[in-house]
């Protein structure tokens, strides 16, 4: 114990009631245990905030790097994206391409005649079915005459 051998020790607790005596030697010893358990807890919580702020640190620094890695990726996403309105000119560019090449594909084709087209119209069209009238008889009150 700190270096100390047993002989060591028992020569200090010899002097310890030599000076203090047996009166007072209780009550030191208490104290002195007092002490280094102070002393432990002192240092034992100056560790604890010594690695808190060390990890911390490290989070910190992480963060950073995390937030340098996503500013980089936004710049070269926005950096990415064109301008919408000329993304739209583009799209209705294309679109007026297309019409101008349909409207003469269109032209090319065979036009159906109105039989064909009747003929399709009267297969798609369903039948409709007379609902059934109902009549109700009217009963005859039986009068004076119906009885002689």
């Amino acid at each position: 114990m700190f270096g100390m051998g047993f002989t060591e020790i028992l020569f200090v607790a010899v002097i310890a009631i030599i000076f203090l005596g047996p009166d007072k030697l209780p009550e030191a010893m208490v104290q002195i245990a007092k002490f280094f358990n102070s002393f432990k807890k002192t240092v034992s919580e100056a560790k604890s905030t010594f690695e808190q702020e060390i990890h911390i640190n490290e989070l910190k620094e992480e963060a950073l790097s995390y937030k340098k890695t996503l500013s980089s990726d936004i710049s070269g996403f926005k950096n990415s994206l064109s301008n919408p309105i000329d993304d739209l000119n583009e799209a209705l560019a294309d679109l007026d391409e297309k019409k101008s090449t349909g409207a003469s594909y269109k032209n090319s084709q065979r036009q159906p005649t109105n039989e064909t087209e009747k003929t399709e119209n009267t297969k798609t069209e369903k039948p409709t079915k007379a609902k059934p009238t109902s009549k109700k008889k009217a009963k005859k009150k039986p009068s004076i005459e119906d009885k002689a």
